[in-house]
């Protein structure tokens, strides 16, 4: 990766960020995200999704090099505020195909949203959600009783999915994983491994006694009848690592984790 490119430089709220920006905008040159080739973000995982996010409304797919000033930061590389320049020149590039979530409520209304690392099925009482599973137009659990189900990338799949008990899938696997919650019903049920280019409906049962949301990463739709959910391969983004940071490496290691 050059480190010629017009960089923008974007940073959370948090003081640890907006200290680092200042930092940083006091030693390099910076340019708007509108005129940018490559975002350096502040933050943590959560920003970073807020970033991805604000690059898919715009239809860019300038790459994205972040550095964690949040939490877990498992998205992120280290944090340094020398050498950021030769840092950039020697980034490893990952792609990362978003999920697309259609979902209908029981008013009719649809929405379609983008989802980075997973979509996620709740229960919106204290009843179980029922709901109907379907991969490729094919009715493959007809009454799912649980308090909710996801669907991850392998990016995402350390995320809510791991917590869910889902499994991890290495980048490049050319698989999703879906993941139920709290299963009630079948109780032996742990969830499947599917392709990519797999097409998953999920359809409340009962959506008016037991209603579900649906969750895109952090954009929430409410009271849904029916849910669809499949990778979006028009709208590619790229994520910048140090090649010692590697995020399928990271992935990996995640595994041997106690």
């Amino acid at each position: 990766m050059s480190a010629t490119l017009r960089r923008a430089l974007l940073a959370s709220p948090t003081p640890a960020a907006q200290a680092a920006e200042h930092e940083l905008r006091e030693r390099y040159d910076w340019t708007g995200l509108d005129e940018a080739e490559l975002v350096v973000a502040l933050g943590g995982d959560g920003f970073l999704l807020q970033v991805l996010h604000q690059l898919l409304e715009r239809r860019s797919s300038i790459p994205v090099f972040g550095m964690n000033l949040g939490t877990v930061g498992f998205l992120m590389n280290e944090w340094h505020l020398g050498g950021l320049e030769e840092r950039l020149a020697r980034t490893k590039p990952f792609k990362v195909s978003p999920l697309e979530m259609i979902a209908e409520t029981i008013d009719g209304e649809v929405r379609r949203l983008p989802a980075i690392n997973e979509v996620s099925l709740l229960r919106e009482t204290r009843q179980a959600a029922k709901v109907e599973v379907s991969v490729n137009d094919r009715v493959v659990m007809p009454e799912l009783v649980c308090d909710g189900i996801l669907a991850a990338t392998p990016a995402g799949s350390t995320a809510y999915n791991l917590s869910a008990n889902g499994p991890i899938l290495p980048l490049g696997s050319g698989m999703l994983a879906l993941t139920p919650i709290s299963p009630f019903r079948p109780r032996r049920w742990r969830g499947a491994i599917l392709p990519d280019r797999a097409r998953i409906a999920l359809r409340i049962l009962e959506s008016d006694k037991r209603p579900v949301s649906a969750v895109a990463d952090q954009r929430e739709v409410r009271d849904v009848a029916r849910v669809e959910v499949e990778i979006d391969r028009m709208r590619d983004l790229t994520l910048l690592f140090d090649p010692e940071h590697a995020l399928d490496d990271r992935i990996t290691m995640e595994q041997f984790i106690a």
